[in-house]
């Protein structure tokens, strides 16, 4: 079963569920907006993108947060997906993560873009 992210009951009371590409979109997200240590049973989850927001913005910063990031997706979610490109912006007060992938039950592509307030 997939499990809908943020969690929610459905309409029968019960825990509601994802279709699959909905779900892996969802753990994307987790795992980007996850700080390392923000989960007691899981310390080393997370990708600490939301940790660099305020860091100076230079080409050196976001090679290597394209790193860490990738490196993040491919330990978490590598049974799920075949991460491709990353590209990260902060524009004004958010930031946005754009994410290639590959399905790896479907074989189909995706992209995602996910984007926060900081």
């Amino acid at each position: 079963m997939n499990i809908a992210y943020p969690y929610t009951i459905d309409r029968r009371g019960r825990t509601a569920s994802a279709p699959h590409d909905e779900h892996v979109r969802d753990m994307i997200e987790q795992v980007l907006f996850t700080a390392p240590g923000e989960r007691a049973n899981r310390p080393t989850f997370g990708s600490g993108v939301m940790e660099l927001v305020f860091a100076p913005n230079n080409e050196t910063l976001a090679a290597a947060l394209q790193l860490s990031v990738q490196a993040a997706l491919q330990q978490w979610l590598g049974d799920w997906i075949e991460v491709g490109a990353v590209e990260i912006a902060n524009e004004d007060s958010r930031l946005l993560v754009d994410v290639s992938y590959t399905l790896r039950q479907s074989r189909q592509q995706r992209v995602v873009r996910l984007e926060r307030e900081i």
